[in-house]
C-alpha cells in the first residue's frame, strides 16, 4: 500500500488480538477498496513479538500498541483519537474482513448523500457467499427474548425475522443497528457520541452505538452495493466459553441501558435472570 494523503478524508481502523494469520489478507483488500488513499491504524490488544507490527507497517498502515487490552471498542476509541482533523469517514473493521473492490468508496458516497446519515454498512458474506443479517433492529423486550429462545431451534420464528430482517437483506435500507463488524461511521457522530461504550468489552458495542446515533438523530444506513467477506470470529474461537459469557454479560448491560428507572425494574431483573441462565446452558452444552 503506499503512504496514505497527508490530509487524508477517510481512515480505516482494526483491532488485533493474535491477527497475524489474517491481517495481511484485510490490509491488501484496502488498496482496492478506494481511489482515495485512506490513512489505516492497526490497535494491537495483544502486543507481544513484534510481528502485528512488522505486518501493519509493511502495509504503510499506523501501528498503534494498546498497554491493556480494552476490549474492541476501547481499542477503537484509542485508535480514533490518532487520527487527524481531516478524516471525515472512519471504516471500523474487523481483521478478518476482506473488502470487496470499491467498497470503500461506495459507502462514502452513500454517507455523503445525506447529512443526517451517521453509519453506513456494507454487504457481510460468508467465506461461502451467503449474506450474514448485518443490518438489524434495535432489539425489544419482545423481539429479544423471542430470538433469544427460538433462534438456534426455530430459525424461522416471527421474532428472529422481525430482528434480523434478512426478508430486506438487498434492499438499500435504514436498520436499527449495523454490525461493527464492517461499518463506516461519520466521524463528527462518533465524536459526539464519544466513540464506542467502553463498558462493553465485547459484542453488543454496536448495537449500543447504533441506537445511541438514532437517539442522536442520525441514520444507520444499510448499503448492499458494497459487500465485504467476514471469515468469523478467528481470535475468539480457542476461548468460546468465556465469549459466551461476555456476550450474555453485554447483552446484560445493553437491556439495563435501554430499560432504565425504577419502574422497569421487575422487567430488568427478569431479562438478567433469563439470559445468566441461557449463559449457563450454552456453556455447558459446549462442554
Amino acid at each position: 500500500m503506499s503512504s496514505a494523503d497527508p490530509t487524508p478524508r477517510t481512515a480505516v481502523v482494526t483491532v488485533t488480538y493474535g491477527s497475524d494469520d489474517v491481517l495481511p489478507g484485510f490490509l491488501r483488500s484496502v488498496r482496492d477498496s478506494s481511489s482515495q488513499r485512506p490513512l489505516v491504524v492497526v490497535a494491537d490488544n495483544k502486543p507481544d513479538d513484534g510481528i502485528t507490527r512488522s505486518l501493519a507497517e509493511a502495509e504503510g498502515a499506523l501501528y498503534l500498541a494498546m498497554t491493556d487490552n480494552r476490549g474492541y471498542g476501547g481499542a477503537v476509541n484509542s485508535a480514533v483519537e490518532q487520527l487527524p482533523a481531516s478524516v471525515e469517514w472512519i471504516l471500523v473493521s474487523n481483521p478478518d474482513v476482506v473488502l470487496g473492490p470499491g467498497s470503500l468508496d461506495s459507502l462514502t458516497a452513500r454517507g455523503d448523500a445525506d447529512p443526517s446519515i451517521g453509519s453506513v454498512g456494507p454487504a457481510v458474506l460468508t467465506p461461502e457467499g451467503d449474506v450474514y443479517p448485518s443490518a438489524r433492529a434495535v432489539p425489544s423486550i419482545r423481539t429479544g427474548i423471542g430470538h433469544a429462545l427460538f433462534a438456534n431451534l426455530w430459525p424461522t420464528n416471527p421474532w428472529t425475522r422481525a430482528y434480523r430482517r434478512e426478508d430486506t437483506r438487498f434492499d438499500v435500507r435504514d436498520a436499527g443497528w449495523l454490525s461493527g463488524a464492517c461499518l463506516l461511521v461519520r466521524r463528527e457522530a462518533f465524536d459526539r457520541l464519544h466513540g464506542f461504550d467502553t463498558g462493553y468489552f465485547m459484542y453488543f458495542e454496536d448495537v449500543d452505538l447504533g441506537m445511541r446515533l438514532g437517539e442522536a438523530g442520525y441514520r444507520n444506513v444499510f448499503d448492499p452495493t458494497a459487500s465485504v467477506q467476514h471469515s468469523g470470529a478467528h481470535s475468539t474461537t480457542r476461548e468460546s466459553a468465556n465469549m459466551v459469557r461476555a456476550h450474555h454479560a453485554s447483552a446484560k448491560r445493553f437491556l439495563q441501558r435501554k430499560y432504565p428507572g425504577p419502574l422497569l425494574w421487575p422487567t430488568r431483573i427478569v431479562l438478567s435472570a433469563g439470559l445468566s441462565i441461557r449463559s449457563w446452558l450454552s456453556t455447558r452444552r459446549g462442554r
